[in-house]
């Protein structure tokens, strides 16, 4: 079963689970920063009322107990070898710290030293809070502190003054056990992930539009599907509905048009057959010239506007052709029947190689001159399209010169006469149907070449465009190559 929303509810949809998300992560940071906090203020409490107990005044707190070293620790401790303390087989940093109640027992000696052994980190004493007012006890918090902000477990001796060096176990306080869950990790990569399905969300319904406006914009190219299907909102697929009808409305009505104009064709037929008869009886040769020619321009018309409505259609299947071949034998039709047409072959192209390792430089080759150029095209329509363009210069310039340039992607044949009287702004306002230049009524035609010819670019994804040339006017046929 296919289910299909609407771009208001997927928004709708898409806004609640965002917000969502984003309150769940902004909680689990907010309660994570709130349990740290907690913890290292514990830790931080712990310190203070441990300064007391290594002085002999109270008991330690909850959670934390002191156990002097063995002689032997005590002598490592008393040389400064901290890191032979560390268990066997374990990396050892040490951090040393050292606490003075006042500035009357710096000068006493009465001070708190402190060796914490760590198998993962040395701990930076320059983060702890400096001040002169601040009492002994709350800078050993301080240190305490520090050791619950990161997850290890640190060994702690402290001796104060000359006593004796003790071991002190607040893992219960300070150690990775006591240290709350922190969800703030996963807080960030639930937002991330939150922003992530959103966007591509967003991403993937904008490109099925987009998908779908590239495959009408290309729709009159040969090789374009009958009609559209398209997967997403409903408002789109009630779009690609609305196109379809149209197209299908469109193709009907052309091919209704095309029915009329083989019908007007074949009943004229007749007519004009009979017409030729009656003719051939008429004793002045004049006036028989003038009714044979008009009865010609008649048919011709009628044949004309066929052949455009045929171009539209679209009938004739696409298949790779070779381009070179079809103007080749195209030019060598018109040079038999004697007209000046002749094909005009580019230089070989120069193609760039990669760089050895024993030169700088970058190689360099040429192209095979007798390299084929391989389109996907209509070949009738093709040729007709490229006939009429060699027509106009023939009538016009009095010479036609083709040329062939190909690139990657595209392929582009280009028409160049040999000096007409049209400027490239008279000759593209003789694009539209039925359009003919000033001197009309002295060459042949109805006004229907360069339509077809534009309708035949189109539908091989291209577009028809005139320019100045060396010797002439220039009609440049682009075409894809795909």
């Amino acid at each position: 079963m296919r289910f299909s929303f609407r771009l208001r509810s997927l928004g709708i949809l898409w806004t609640l689970s965002a917000f969502v998300a984003g309150a769940v992560a902004a909680w689990l940071w907010v309660s994570s920063n709130a349990d740290w906090r907690a913890h290292q203020l514990r830790a931080y409490a712990g310190g203070v009322a441990l300064y007391d107990a290594l002085r002999g005044d109270s008991q330690p707190p909850a959670g934390v107990r002191l156990k002097p070293l063995s002689p032997a620790e005590t002598l490592l401790a008393n040389e400064g070898a901290f890191a032979r303390l560390q268990k066997p087989g374990k990396p050892a940093y040490i951090t040393n710290v050292s606490i003075y109640a006042d500035q009357g027992e710096f000068f006493t000696g009465s001070r708190l030293n402190i060796a914490v052994i760590s198998s993962t980190l040395r701990y930076q004493v320059s983060a702890l809070p400096q001040g002169e007012n601040r009492s002994a006890p709350e800078k050993l918090g301080a240190v305490t502190q520090l050791l619950a902000t990161y997850c290890s477990d640190p060994i702690l001796l402290a001796r104060l003054g000359n006593g004796a060096w003790l071991r002190v176990d607040g893992l219960a306080l300070w150690g990775c056990e006591a240290a709350p869950n922190d969800w703030r990790l996963a807080a960030v990569a639930l937002a991330v992930l939150a922003l992530a399905v959103l966007l591509s969300q967003v991403a993937e319904t904008a490109a099925t539009f987009d998908r779908f406006a590239q495959a009408l914009r290309a729709h009159r190219r040969f090789g374009g599907p009958e009609s559209y299907r398209a997967e997403g909102p409903a408002e789109l697929r009630e779009i690609v509905e609305a196109v379809n009808a149209y197209l299908e409305s469109e193709r009907a009505q052309l091919s209704k048009r095309a029915v009329v104009l083989s019908g007007v064709s074949h009943d004229l037929g007749t007519p004009a057959t009979r017409l030729r008869l009656r003719s051939a009886l008429i004793p002045d040769p004049e006036l028989r010239e003038k009714l044979e020619g008009d009865i010609d321009q008649m048919t011709g018309m009628i044949e004309s506007v066929l052949t455009y409505t045929r171009s539209e259609l679209n009938t004739e299947e696409p298949r790779q052709i070779s381009l070179t071949a079809l103007i080749e034998a195209l030019v060598e039709d018109y040079q038999d029947l004697g007209d000046p047409v002749s094909f005009s072959r580019r230089a070989p192209e120069m193609i760039e190689g990669g760089r050895s390792v024993f030169m700088s430089r970058t190689g360099q080759t040429l192209a095979p001159e007798e390299r084929r150029v391989l389109v996907s095209a209509r070949p009738i329509s093709l040729q007709r399209a490229l006939s009429n363009l060699i027509d106009n210069a023939l009538k016009y310039g009095r010479r036609a010169t083709v040329e062939l340039e190909a690139m990657a992607d595209r392929a582009v044949i280009t028409v160049e006469d040999e000096g007409s009287e049209f400027s490239v702004a008279d000759i593209e306002g003789m694009l539209a149907p039925f359009q003919r230049g000033p001197n009309a009524q002295s060459v042949d035609g109805f006004g229907l070449g360069l339509t077809i010819v534009a309708t035949v670019a189109e539908q091989h994804g291209g577009h028809l465009s005139f320019e100045e040339g060396r010797t002439g006017l220039r009609a440049r046929l682009e075409i894809q190559r795909g």
